[in-house]
């Protein structure tokens, strides 16, 4: 792809996210997730790779449906009320049918279908963006409408996707696979506290943002698309594989580490709303996410054990390592500290 189409593209997503995130109309909210679509199409099929192709074409039929619904629920909102405002969505049905909405862009189970698969065919810069800047509009949309949200289906969803994101996780070898169903348990945390705390909710997003990045961008230096390849990582570069362990083991939520804020500050939220079953079910599930993150970060953290099977092992890097790794990893692995912070502007 060319300079000024990738500019064109980064333009127009940036546009699309920022009429997204501004609007109080629904027919402006949906122009700027569509201009979203219409802008990333482009970056998962540049490849021209058939499986980059047949995750462009599931990325936009799940989008476009999406959309389509999530219009359809603002025409049945203005019906009932006349309002086109987005605050003002209080008709039950048309709550429900946002939330399926939302729920289909963000790919909440069960309409996780889409993800893992679309992950699987772009490349990691790109799986990097659907990971974490495509789903920053709808979760604007999720925290502007959260006070006329039904909580029942939106507990559901985030048990069953903290629970799927995890089982499902557990026997990937292909890491842009491992990291979406980790996306997927990930956004179960946030659905499960963003009736009672949206802002709680945000954080947990821009925390997570900020941990996927470090991962993505270090798979991407040691072009590492599967467990095989990361095994030979540790000769190559391993200042950044024992950086990986880190942040994957952050990513986990295990302490003192980032990761361990969201999931202590979310754990405390739910137990103060009495929704202590929901919280140890979450966390009770979070353990299957914390199998394959530790399994990625010994993969990482050693050489290739012997084995029958003959393939190329890559024992050089000739690629630029980026200079935001060593930024992002450390605010990935080092922000724990600045909880009393946080927790007080939340």
């Amino acid at each position: 792809m060319n300079p000024q189409a990738k500019l064109i593209c980064a333009i127009s997503l940036l546009l699309g996210s920022t009429i997204t995130i501004s609007s109080n109309h629904w027919v402006m909210a949906w122009t700027g997730l569509e201009i979203n679509t219409l802008a990333v199409l482009p970056l998962i099929s540049k490849s021209h790779h058939p499986r980059a192709i047949e995750a462009a074409t599931k990325y936009f039929l799940v989008q476009a449906a999406a959309s389509a619904l999530m219009l359809f629920s603002s025409m049945t909102n203005a019906w009932h009320t006349g309002q086109w405002d987005i605050t003002q969505l209080t008709c039950p049905v048309s709550c429900l049918i946002l939330t399926a909405a939302i729920a289909m862009k963000l790919g909440l189970v069960p309409f996780h279908f889409w993800f893992p698969e679309v992950l699987q065919g772009c490349s990691l810069t790109t799986g990097l963006l659907l990971s974490t800047a495509m789903k920053f509009p709808p979760l604007t949309l999720f925290f502007m409408t959260s006070q006329s949200l039904n909580p029942h289906p939106l507990i559901i969803m985030a048990i069953l996707s903290g629970g799927l994101g995890g089982w499902m996780g557990l026997n990937q070898t292909q890491t842009r696979k491992i990291l979406a169903f980790s996306s997927i348990s990930h956004l179960g945390w946030m659905t499960a506290i963003l009736i009672y705390s949206p802002k709680l909710a945000l954080l947990n997003f821009y925390l997570y943002t900020l941990m996927t990045a470090a991962v993505f961008l270090i798979l991407n230096s040691m072009k590492a698309l599967k467990l095989s390849t990361l095994m030979t990582s540790w000769v190559k570069t391993p200042a950044l594989s024992a950086t990986l362990m880190l942040t994957l083991l952050s990513l986990a939520g295990l302490p003192p580490l980032t990761g361990f804020l969201p999931k202590w500050l979310i754990i405390q939220e739910l137990t103060k709303q009495e929704m202590a079953p929901t919280a140890t079910a979450m966390a009770l599930l979070s353990l299957l996410g914390l199998f394959f993150y530790l399994r990625l970060a010994y993969c990482a953290t050693i050489t290739l054990p012997p084995h029958t099977t003959n393939h190329m092992k890559q024992w050089h890097t000739n690629k630029p390592i980026s200079p935001f790794i060593p930024i992002l990893a450390t605010a990935s692995i080092t922000l724990l500290p600045l909880s009393p912070t946080i927790s007080s502007i939340v």
